[in-house]
């Protein structure tokens, strides 16, 4: 029986909790802490539990703190040392790399598989009906060139693609206002530090006369128009358009400046042109894309001589083969920012790669890098492993020839093993073409 002031009635006093094992036994609280920081919180916890109206918020506050608090601590660097139950943050599913372990227990099954199809052989199976047309006729206009209102030069950046894009654009563009075009400049990208001028890649001589009739095309500008900026191009104006400009604004404001200059500069030239255009302006994109743009001779023959040998390669299939392009080159994982199963070493690797690209770009204020995000979202460069178990899961079985067009692959011996292990008729341009052959290109490779 308690009365009100809280004293038992046969004068006996509640437990306190300072009781330790002096007192007559150990009570219910535990022998006292011999660390410094095990006596810093015994003495928290003591002066804490003195106060009964804390005891009832403790775990409405304890409930409350909880959902806020494990999304920002870092649980798994919690010393062991300490001694309660620590929660392990499970991440959500899709967002942790796990292709690897589900490639090992699917492997056994690949290996047993022999209801084998016939992917390849049916892959491209074209119906009679059905015929490639192409976008546009060679000849777009039937009239002569009007004089020309000056001269157009643009500096494609970006990797290859994206340059033959610009490319595209910058005919369409000169074509709109007409305009002299001057061979493209391209830029010197910090990403893939290619030198390649227009001529070592594309065929020049084909491109000015495929596209003669509908737009005009110089390999260098006039030395009248030189003299007038001092032979500096540099100080020709630089338009600075933005993306996806329209039509409007190529004639309401870079026209004007073209035919009072003679010559105005667009750097850099990618996605400058808007997608939707009118129709003659598109064809022109397409007459440079399908017609005008073809590889220099050298590289035409030897991309002639590999694709002979990977058919001759490919006799089991009929002479058929599955060419893929990589895109897993320690540039796109970095850019991509997510994580495989590299560790700390990956990370480093990945940290000095997108420093060494884009100088700051990942460190700016406010700017946070969530891998489990990136690979929940299918942002990131699938792995060779991750395309091998793609097209074996199309029907591609493991006597398939396939080649692999990539860049230089991200830790190659580690990724590139399980794809050979899928795909054991695995060719790439180093395993088609001997050293010689390649020695012209061992620069650009």
């Amino acid at each position: 029986m308690v009365t009100m002031h809280g004293k038992r009635t046969n004068g006996s006093r509640p437990p306190s909790p300072r009781m330790g094992r002096s007192g007559g036994g150990k009570g219910w609280w535990a022998p006292r802490p011999k660390s410094g920081v095990e006596r810093l919180l015994y003495a928290v916890l003591a002066t804490l539990l003195r106060r009964r109206g804390f005891l009832l918020l403790a775990p409405l506050l304890y409930v409350s703190a909880m959902p806020v608090f494990l999304g920002r601590w870092n649980l798994d660097s919690v010393p062991v040392r300490v001694r309660v139950a620590v929660l392990h943050r499970r991440p959500p599913p899709g967002a942790v790399y796990r292709s690897p372990r589900v490639f090992e227990r699917l492997w056994p099954f690949m290996q047993a598989d022999v209801n084998h199809s016939i992917a390849l052989m049916t892959a491209w199976h074209q119906k009679a009906s059905q015929r490639w047309k192409p976008c546009v006729n060679k000849r777009l206009s039937h009239a002569e060139l009007p004089p020309s209102n000056g001269f157009l030069i643009i500096e494609a950046n970006g990797g290859l693609n994206q340059q033959r894009l610009s490319i595209g654009d910058a005919v369409a563009v000169a074509g709109l206002l007409n305009a002299t075009l001057v061979i493209p400049i391209f830029h010197l990208n910090s990403v893939w530090r290619d030198s390649s001028k227009f001529g070592e890649i594309f065929d020049e001589e084909y491109f000015i006369e495929t596209l003669k009739n509908d737009v005009r095309v110089v390999k260098q500008l006039p030395e009248d128009i030189l003299k007038r900026f001092d032979y500096n191009i540099s100080k020709i104006i630089n338009m600075r358009t933005k993306a996806l400009s329209s039509k409007t604004y190529y004639l309401q404001k870079v026209l004007p400046k073209l035919r009072e200059l003679g010559a105005v500069r667009i750097a850099p030239f990618s996605n400058r042109l808007a997608h939707s255009v009118p129709s003659n302006i598109q064809g022109l994109r397409c007459l440079t894309n399908y017609e005008a743009l073809r590889f220099s001779q050298p590289i035409r023959l030897l991309a002639e001589n590999m694709v002979d040998r990977m058919v001759k390669n490919s006799s089991m299939s009929g002479g058929k083969y599955v060419s893929v392009h990589l895109r897993f080159e320690a540039d796109m994982v970095a850019f991509s920012c997510c994580t495989y199963d590299g560790g700390k070493e990956e990370k480093h690797e990945m940290d000095v790669a997108r420093e060494r690209s884009w100088r700051g770009k990942f460190r700016r204020h406010g700017r946070k890098i969530n891998p489990e995000a990136n690979r929940m979202n299918g942002r990131c460069p699938l792995t060779p492993l991750e395309v091998g178990m793609m097209l074996r899961g199309m029907g591609f079985d493991n006597n398939t020839s396939v080649y692999v067009a990539s860049g230089q692959i991200y830790n190659a011996e580690k990724f590139m093993a399980p794809l050979h292990q899928l795909f054991p008729h695995l060719e790439t341009k180093d395993t088609l073409a001997s050293t010689d052959e390649l020695a012209p290109f061992k620069m650009f490779l």
